[in-house]
C-alpha cells in the first residue's frame, strides 16, 4: 500500500508537470500569435504603390532600347520609362547630357509619347528641352509638322491674335522673323506622369503640349515652373502633390483642365492663364497664396469643397459661366476686385472666415451671387462691395434656413455704413416671407388635404392614397419626405413641390388674418420698398399730391353749365393741365427707376387712389350743386401771415367757429396764380406740410367735397407715417431725431 502511494503521488507530479509545459508552450503560441498580429496592424503589408518604386536605375543602353521598341498604348506610340530611376544631378552630367540629346532627337523626328509614371527623378527635370522648337509665324513653322499639328499650332496662333494686348508671350511668338525668343518648345506626344516622384526643379516652360499630360497623383518636392506652357489636349493633375512653389503663369488650357484633390503646399500661380474649356480644382487645398488674378475662364469654374488657408486673388479675372463656390473654405482673404462674372457665382454652403471683397467687380443681368447656407459671421468676417450696388447682387431661392445668412450680410453692411445695401438684402428678406405668406394661403397643406384635393393637385389616386396612409402613421415634417414614398418618383416631386406646404391647418380666421398681413405687406413693398427706398415713396407721394390737386381744382372750379355756368378761365385749365403732366411725369420717372414691379406699384396706386374719389365725383355732378355761396370758392386760407409750415395737427375743415372765419379768407379765383393753391392744400393734406394753411369752408360746403377731403387726409396720416419710416431706415441717425422729436 506505502509503494502504491507513492506510485500514485509520482504519477500525479508527472502529470503536472506535463500539464504545466502544455500550458507554457500554448501561453508562448498565444503570445507569438499577438505580437505577429500586432505587427500586422501596425505595420501593414506594402500596398500596390509601394510594390510599384522604382528601383531600375536608367541607363544609356535601356533608355535606346525602349527608344527602339515603343509601346502601343491607348492609340499612342509611348516610350516606356515606368518605375525607372532617373538621375540627372550635375554629379551625373554625362548621362543628363546625353539624355535629353537623345530624347529630343526621337521625340521631334516622332509624334512618341513618354511614359514617366511611377518614376523617381533625381535632379532638376528641364522638361521644355525634349520638344521640337518652332516659330508660330506660318512660313516658319517646321515642315516635319504633321497637317493635324499644323493645325494646332494655327490654333494657338490665332489665340495669341485674340490676346495679343494682354500677353507678352505671344507678342513674342508672332513676330515675323524666326529667332530663340520668338519660338516655341512643341512636345509632340503624350505626357504620363503617373505617379511620378520629381526630386529636383520641374521646368516645362513655354511648351505646347499638342498631346494630352496626365500627372494624376504625380509628387514634386521643388518648385515647378509650366509658366506660358500650352496645354492642346485635355491634362490632368488630379491628386498632385506641389510642395513647393507652383508657376503656371500665362498658361492657356485648350481642353477640360483637372486639377481635383490637388494639394498646393506653396504659392500657386496662374495669373493671366486662359481655361477655354471646364477646369475642376474641386476638392483641391491651397496652403498658401493662391493667384489667380486676370484669369480668362471660357467655361465653368469648378472651386466646389476647396480650402483656401491663405489669401486667394481673383482680381481682374472674366468669368464666362458659372463660377463653383460650393463648400469652399476661406479661411484668408478672398478677392474679386475688377471681376467680370457673366453668370452666377455659387457659394451654397461656403465659409467666409475672414473677408470677401467685390468691389468694382462687374455683373451681368444674369449673374449674382447665390448664397444659401453660406456659413458667414459678420461680427469675425467682412464681405466688401462697391456701396448701392452689392446689396442687390446676392439671390436667396428660400426664406426658410437662410435668415440668418440674410440677418448677418445684413449687419455686415450695416457696420461699413451702407445703408442702401443693408436695405436691398431687407428688401429681399420681406419678398420672400412674401412668397411663403401667398404658399401658406394657396397651397396645398398635405397633412391635411383630402385625397380628392391630392388628385385635384395633380396626384395619381395610387400616390394620393399613400399620402392619406403615410399622415395617419406619422405627419410630414417637410414636403421632401414625399420621396420616402414608394410611390412618388422625383418627377412628380419636382412638379408639385411649389405647390405644397407643410404645417398646421389654418381656421378662417386664421386664414383672414394671414390675408390682411399679405396685403399690407404687399402694400408696403410696392409703395416705399418695405421702408428701404425713399425716391420710390417720393414718387408715389408726387402721383397722390398731383391727382388729388387736379380733382380738388375741378370740384373747386368747374361747378356747372346751366342755368349759369360757373367754369374755370381757358389760361387756368391750361396751367393745371399742364403742370398737372409735369408732375406726374417726374413722379412717374422715380417709380419706374426704383422699382422691380412699377405696373405692380401703379396698379396698387390706381386701386387705392381711383376709386373712392371717381365714385365721389360722379355722384357730386349726378346731383349737381343748388346752394348759397355758389360763387364763393370752396377753399379757404389763412390770411393772418404766410410761410411753410409743418401742419401735422391740421384737419382739413375749418372749425365753426366765427373767429376762424375772419381769420381764413376765400381763394380769389381772379387771379392767376391761383390753381397753385390747389396743390398746396393737396400737400397740406397728404405730407402735412404746405407754404399756406389752406382748408374748406365750413358753410354751405357739399358733404360729398368734405368726404373727398377727409379721405386725402386719412391717405395722409398712412403716407406722412411711410415717408417717417423710410427716412429712418436710409438715413443713418436720422432714426434718433425722429425719436427724440
Amino acid at each position: 500500500m506505502h509503494n502504491l502511494f507513492f506510485k500514485r503521488k509520482g504519477t500525479q507530479r508527472l502529470n503536472a508537470k506535463v500539464r504545466g509545459g502544455v500550458y507554457l508552450r500554448s501561453s508562448a503560441l498565444s503570445l507569438a500569435f499577438l505580437c505577429v498580429l500586432s505587427i500586422l496592424l501596425f505595420f501593414p503589408l506594402p500596398t500596390q504603390a509601394a510594390q510599384t518604386q522604382p528601383e531600375t536605375p536608367l541607363t544609356l543602353e535601356l533608355l535606346q532600347e525602349r527608344l527602339r521598341t515603343p509601346t502601343l498604348r491607348e492609340g499612342n506610340l509611348t516610350v516606356d520609362l515606368q518605375k525607372m530611376v532617373i538621375d540627372l544631378r550635375p554629379e551625373n552630367a554625362s548621362f543628363r547630357d546625353a539624355f535629353y540629346q537623345i530624347l529630343r532627337k526621337e521625340l521631334g523626328t516622332k509624334p512618341l509619347g513618354l511614359d514617366l509614371s511611377y518614376a523617381l527623378i533625381l535632379g532638376d527635370f528641364v522638361g521644355g528641352d525634349l520638344g521640337l522648337r518652332t516659330s508660330l509665324y506660318a512660313q516658319a513653322i517646321a515642315p516635319i509638322f504633321t497637317a493635324t499639328e499644323k493645325e494646332e499650332l494655327e490654333r494657338l496662333r490665332f489665340l495669341c491674335l485674340e490676346s495679343l494686348a494682354n500677353s507678352k508671350d505671344c507678342r513674342s511668338l508672332l513676330g515675323t522673323e524666326s529667332t530663340p525668343s520668338r519660338e516655341i518648345s512643341v512636345f509632340r506626344g503624350v505626357l504620363k506622369l503617373v505617379q511620378t516622384r520629381f526630386n529636383g526643379e520641374m521646368k516645362f516652360s513655354n511648351t505646347f503640349f499638342l498631346q494630352s499630360v496626365d500627372a494624376q497623383g504625380a509628387t514634386f518636392l521643388q518648385s515647378t515652373n509650366w509658366a506660358e506652357t500650352r496645354f492642346g489636349r485635355p491634362v490632368s493633375f488630379s491628386g498632385t502633390k506641389f510642395k513647393q512653389p507652383s508657376n503656371f503663369q500665362g498658361s492657356i488650357f485648350f481642353e477640360k483642365a483637372n486639377f481635383k484633390q490637388t494639394q498646393f503646399q506653396e504659392f500657386a500661380d496662374f495669373q493671366g492663364s486662359r481655361f477655354e474649356k471646364t477646369a475642376n480644382f474641386n476638392q483641391a487645398t491651397f496652403k498658401q497664396l493662391a493667384k489667380f488674378s486676370s484669369v480668362q475662364w471660357q467655361e465653368n469654374a469648378d472651386f466646389s469643397d476647396v480650402r483656401f488657408a491663405n489669401q486667394a486673388q481673383f482680381t481682374k479675372a472674366n468669368f464666362n459661366q458659372f463660377l463653383l463656390l460650393r463648400d469652399a473654405t476661406f479661411e484668408q482673404a478672398v478677392i474679386f476686385r475688377e471681376v467680370e462674372f457673366n453668370q452666377s457665382v455659387n457659394l451654397q454652403g461656403a465659409s467666409i472666415l475672414n473677408q470677401a471683397d467685390f468691389s468694382d467687380a462687374r455683373f451681368s443681368t444674369e449673374a449674382c451671387l447665390s448664397v444659401p447656407g453660406l456659413t458667414f459671421n459678420s461680427n469675425q468676417a467682412k464681405i466688401l462691395g462697391n456701396p448701392g450696388q452689392i446689396g442687390k447682387m446676392f439671390c436667396i431661392p428660400t426664406l426658410q434656413g437662410n435668415q440668418n445668412i440674410l440677418r448677418n450680410l445684413g449687419q455686415n453692411f450695416r457696420q461699413q455704413q451702407q445703408v442702401t445695401d443693408a436695405n436691398e438684402l431687407e428688401y429681399t428678406k420681406q419678398q420672400l416671407r412674401l412668397l411663403e405668406m401667398s404658399r401658406r394661403l394657396i397651397a396645398t397643406n398635405i397633412n391635411s388635404a383630402s385625397v380628392a384635393s391630392l388628385i385635384k393637385l395633380g396626384f395619381s389616386s395610387t400616390q394620393a392614397a399613400a399620402i392619406a396612409q403615410r399622415r395617419l402613421i406619422k405627419s410630414f415634417r417637410n414636403s421632401s419626405e414625399l420621396l420616402t414614398l414608394a410611390d412618388i418618383d422625383l418627377e412628380k416631386y419636382t412638379q408639385l413641390s411649389d405647390r405644397l406646404i407643410v404645417g398646421e391647418s389654418l381656421s378662417i380666421g386664421g386664414w383672414l388674418l394671414q390675408a390682411w398681413s399679405w396685403l399690407g405687406l404687399s402694400v408696403l413693398l410696392l409703395l416705399s420698398g418695405y421702408g428701404t427706398n425713399f425716391w420710390l415713396v417720393f414718387g408715389v407721394g408726387g402721383v397722390a399730391i398731383a391727382y388729388f390737386g387736379l380733382l380738388f381744382w375741378l370740384v373747386d372750379r368747374y361747378r356747372r353749365l346751366h342755368p349759369v355756368p360757373i367754369i374755370p378761365t381757358s389760361y387756368e385749365t391750361i396751367s393745371i393741365l399742364v403742370s398737372f403732366s409735369v408732375l406726374e411725369f417726374l413722379s412717374l420717372l422715380a417709380i419706374f427707376r426704383n422699382t422691380q414691379q412699377p405696373w405692380l406699384t401703379l396698379a396698387c396706386l390706381f386701386i387705392i387712389l381711383v376709386p373712392v374719389p371717381l365714385a365721389l365725383l360722379i355722384r357730386l355732378y349726378q346731383q349737381g350743386r343748388y346752394h348759397d355761396l355758389m360763387n364763393v370758392s370752396y377753399f379757404t386760407e389763412d390770411g393772418t401771415f404766410r410761410q411753410l409750415r409743418l401742419l401735422i395737427g391740421r384737419l382739413p375743415v375749418i372749425p365753426r367757429n366765427q373767429t376762424f372765419r375772419e381769420r381764413y379768407m376765400p381763394l380769389l379765383s381772379d387771379r392767376r396764380w391761383n390753381w397753385l393753391n390747389y396743390y398746396d392744400f393737396s400737400l397740406n393734406n397728404l405730407v402735412k406740410l404746405g407754404f399756406n394753411d389752406i382748408r374748406l369752408r365750413d358753410e354751405h360746403l357739399p358733404g360729398i367735397i368734405s368726404a373727398l377731403a377727409w379721405y386725402e387726409w386719412s391717405l395722409g396720416v398712412i403716407y406722412i407715417t411711410i415717408v417717417l419710416w423710410t427716412l429712418s431706415r436710409t438715413i443713418p441717425g436720422l432714426n434718433l431725431l425722429i425719436y427724440l422729436k
